[in-house]
């Protein structure tokens, strides 16, 4: 069986110059994966690029796979910044204008960087799993859950749990796959009738009928 590489770090970047090492090295990371691909992404062509040896890089990461776990940790992290900042309120909205802000939230969040997002779908099964990214989903779970629970009046659903899932996998779905395979639909032009139709699809869903226009 294959050796599983090692993806934590050796060790945290305390000081400020050592901060700064470890960024240059994610970067580097960042643009080698949307221009070159996984494989050309060696500790040497990374180092070379971030303007560093490859024993700095060693100190603190100790494999390839170890960097792009940064990359996508660093990506998650400014996705979920942007999601948090935008979800106030939408706790108060009804179920459906609740449902468009949150697909529209969904697109948005597949907008940031799509480019290193495609890239980085692609590598996430050669580097391993995540907790990162299980705490993505399990956090738009549980605001979906406790929306659900707060306007449960409005709803023709029982499973609140059960709902949650198939919304939230199918918002995730269609945006993600956007990303991958369509990423047209996430243009400015395009990105209102991926929402509207995405919405309609939830919200009639929820509420046991087929949303008018």
């Amino acid at each position: 069986m294959a050796r599983r590489p090692l993806i934590k770090p050796r060790k945290v970047a305390t000081q400020q110059r050592s901060r700064a090492t470890v960024d240059a090295l994610i970067e580097a990371t960042a643009r080698i994966l949307v221009k070159e691909g996984f494989d050309k992404a060696s500790t040497n062509r990374i180092a070379t690029v971030a303007g560093v040896s490859v024993g700095s890089l060693y100190q603190y990461f100790p494999s390839k796979e170890a960097l792009v776990a940064a990359v996508i940790e660093r990506h998650q992290q400014e996705i979920m910044q942007m999601v948090r900042g935008e979800l106030a309120g939408v706790l108060n909205e009804p179920v459906d204008k609740a449902m468009r802000k949150l697909v529209a939230i969904a697109v948005k969040a597949h907008r940031v960087d799509p480019k290193l997002h495609r890239v980085l779908a692609e590598q996430i099964p050669r580097v391993g799993k995540l907790e990162n990214l299980e705490t993505f989903s399990r956090e738009n779970f549980t605001l979906f859950r406790t929306y659900l629970e707060k306007h449960r009046d409005e709803l023709r659903i029982d499973d609140l749990g059960l709902a949650s899932y198939v919304c939230v996998t199918t918002i995730e779905a269609l945006t993600h796959n956007a990303v991958l395979h369509y990423s047209g639909m996430l243009s400015d032009e395009a990105m209102e009738p991926l929402v509207e139709e995405a919405a309609r699809l939830v919200t009639g869903y929820l509420k046991g009928y087929v949303a008018e226009r």
